[in-house]
């Protein structure tokens, strides 16, 4: 069978090494979905597939074994998966219309762990809406709490949960359950003065071990959510490296307008002739400079006041 290889990858079936089979891949933002939805995806791969399902490394799935004539009938299958997911759709039945924006994954956030500052798998979504479909290749994670569970620093948008931690002296008891818990699981941003204690807010990173430790419930979160936002990080053959901070103490509307302004940044410079016309955003700010990334990033993006934008950032990185 004659098939287009790249509408094949555009429609969200991989190239796979056995001639004539393809692979579905099916997008789970934040890799939260109803256990529903897995019986679909059991009667997708045990029909038209080979009977196994791979769980990637972006919390999707992907089925092998499926054959190019079968294509058509397993978008249909999908179709229940993708619309319960809330995935933007072009073709409703035709399956994905994209493929570029990798899915986006998070740890299971405070919908489960005690150390997350913010509900992950909800934000995922937020953002799978305002970005996908999208033939760019950009990868998102989101992390609940410095912790980073998620590895979000080897992603092009690492979002890392905070919260800025709110103090009544008047529950405090001096126990030093806070200051301990900060200097040996955390940054030493707190101390005791006077039989109080002082924050450093210049060293706190907002991960709220001070919240978890306090007996009496002195050290509370804020009720507005907080989030560090590393770039550009990366794997590959020619100069792996970690994200780097862009900005601390970041909202999430902020976050998501830099997200969708770097998608403009990036059809702007991208360069046409990068094998399979995909260049990875971190090689175009290599090019360009940080200060036309940086000034594409915050048009017109309303940062809260506390917010920390760092002037300048440099990727080290290993260099093959």
């Amino acid at each position: 069978m004659d098939v287009n290889t790249k509408m094949l990858k555009k429609n969200a079936f991989r190239v796979t090494k056995h001639r004539g089979l393809t692979a579905s891949r099916i997008r789970v933002p934040g890799g939260y979905l109803e256990a529903k939805y897995l019986a679909v995806i059991q009667t997708i791969a045990e029909t038209y597939g080979n009977g196994i399902v791979n769980i990637t490394t972006r919390q999707g799935f992907e089925l092998p074994g499926i054959k190019f004539a079968d294509m058509p009938k397993v978008n249909k299958l999908l179709q229940p998966v993708i619309a319960g997911l809330d995935i933007n759709q072009e073709l409703p039945g035709k399956g994905y219309t994209a493929s570029g924006t990798r899915n986006v994954t998070a740890c299971v956030g405070n919908n489960v762990c005690p150390y997350a500052c913010y509900n992950t798998s909800a934000l995922a979504k937020r953002l799978e809406k305002a970005i996908f479909p999208n033939d760019l290749h950009v990868k998102v994670a989101l992390t609940g709490c410095p912790n980073d569970c998620a590895k979000v620093r080897m992603h092009d948008f690492g979002i890392m949960g905070m919260t800025l931690p709110q103090y009544d002296s008047d529950r405090c008891v001096s126990c030093g359950a806070c200051v301990k818990a900060c200097t040996r699981k955390s940054v030493s941003a707190l101390a005791t003065v006077n039989f109080k204690v002082v924050r450093d807010t210049g060293n706190c990173i907002g991960c709220g071990e001070c919240v978890l430790n306090c007996p009496t419930g002195a050290w509370t979160r804020s009720r507005e959510k907080y989030f560090r936002l590393t770039i550009f990080g990366r794997t590959g053959k020619k100069n792996p490296r970690l994200g780097e901070d862009f900005i601390k103490w970041a909202d999430e509307a902020s976050i998501t307008k830099i997200i969708c302004n770097t998608y403009d940044y990036v059809k702007k410079y991208i360069d046409p002739s990068a094998p399979g016309g995909k260049e990875h955003i971190g090689y175009i700010v290599d090019r360009t400079g940080f200060e036309e990334f940086k000034k594409w990033a915050l048009r017109e993006v309303q940062l809260p006041a506390r917010a920390e934008v760092c002037t300048l950032v440099y990727w080290k990185g290993v260099t093959y």
